[in-house]
């Protein structure tokens, strides 16, 4: 079982995402270590871009302070390579397909892999044009996450149908963001993945309180919360380590309890 599957198995994943880099990538260091304690079965890491297409105001902000701080894609690299020793949790790196280009495909793919990153989501590639980056990092071993959105309509079936690791279930239109209310059929639509494919489904984009990562779980393998952990890290800074495991506890434990 490779460790995607892992992060599923016999239980609903909590999924934490986290700008690396924001405020700096000791903290981001610390950040990775203290969401593995607090009982995230898989992270999200966020590579900083100058123009994030499908996030909303609270990552964007954290781009710009991870990209002024001086983080880069290499230093990144370097960071996790660093610690994937003492990470029990698998990796997936979230980032956009020009810092991939221009980082190069092969040397992307190849330092992910050198640094025990499970897997890769880059939510601008669409589906069509997917092929060109997913056999390269297949080469090292490294799974392209599949995202589904309720725009997806006529396409879920195909993306279901060569999806690997886990499907990214994108909950509401827009972009990221903490959201009070989050229904747009979700569950129909993992519904019609499931028909297709036997693997696992978790949903993001919203999610911010334990109420609704119970609920997101319920219906699917897993909750994925970015905006909300990346909003405690903006007021707290280099001390929002202890705040930021309190809140992966507490939403674990809401995703456990079903």
């Amino acid at each position: 079982m490779n460790k995607i599957a892992e992060a599923f198995a016999g239980k609903k994943a909590f999924i934490p995402f986290v700008t690396a880099g924001d405020p700096n990538l000791e903290t981001t260091e610390k950040l990775l270590f203290a969401m593995q304690e607090a009982g995230a079965d898989l992270i999200e890491i966020g590579i900083p871009f100058s123009d994030p297409v499908a996030e909303g105001p609270v990552i964007q902000e954290a781009d710009i302070r991870a990209l002024t701080s001086g983080t880069t894609t290499d230093k990144i690299f370097d960071m996790v390579q660093s610690i994937f020793p003492r990470m029990k949790v698998p990796m997936v790196f979230m980032t956009y397909i020009n810092p991939v280009f221009v980082y190069g495909i092969e040397k992307f793919a190849r330092r992910s892999k050198e640094c025990g990153v499970s897997g890769i989501i880059v939510p601008d590639v669409p589906f069509e044009e997917k092929e060109e980056i997913r056999k390269t990092f297949a080469e090292h071993d490294v799974t392209l996450i599949s995202m589904i959105a309720p725009t997806s309509s006529d396409r879920v079936k195909k993306i279901a149908e060569e999806a690997e690791g886990f499907v990214y279930c994108v909950s509401s239109l827009g972009v990221t963001g903490v959201r009070t209310e989050i229904n747009t059929g979700i569950s129909e639509l993992i519904e019609q993945v499931k028909e297709v494919k036997d693997i696992p489904c978790a949903i993001g984009f919203g999610i911010s309180t334990p109420e609704q990562a119970k609920e997101m779980a319920a219906i699917s393998d897993g909750a994925i919360v970015g905006s909300a952990i990346v909003r405690i890290v903006a007021e707290h800074g280099s001390d929002s380590v202890p705040y930021v495991r309190d809140y992966v506890q507490s939403m674990k434990q809401a995703v456990l309890s079903l």
